[in-house]
C-alpha cells in the first residue's frame, strides 16, 4: 500500500468516526424505539470499523515513497 492509499484509508477511518458521532447524537437524541436501536448499531459498528483501521494505519508506521 503506498503513502497516498495510506492517507486515503485513514481519511475514511475519519469519515467514519464523524458518521458515528452523527448516528449516536441522531440516536440519543431524536429517536425513540426500534430505529433508536438501529441507529445506535450502527454508529457503534462505524466506531468499531473506524478504530480498527486507526489500529491499522497507525501500526504500519510510516510509509517513505523513496
Amino acid at each position: 500500500m503506498t503513502a497516498l492509499q495510506n492517507m486515503w484509508f485513514s481519511f475514511f477511518g475519519l469519515f467514519l468516526m464523524f458518521i458515528s458521532t452523527g448516528a449516536a447524537v441522531l440516536g440519543r437524541e431524536k429517536l425513540s424505539g426500534f430505529w433508536r436501536y438501529l441507529v445506535l448499531t450502527i454508529s457503534f459498528i462505524c466506531l468499531v470499523i473506524a478504530g480498527l483501521i486507526v489500529i491499522a494505519v497507525v501500526f504500519r508506521g510510516p510509509l517513505a515513497d523513496a
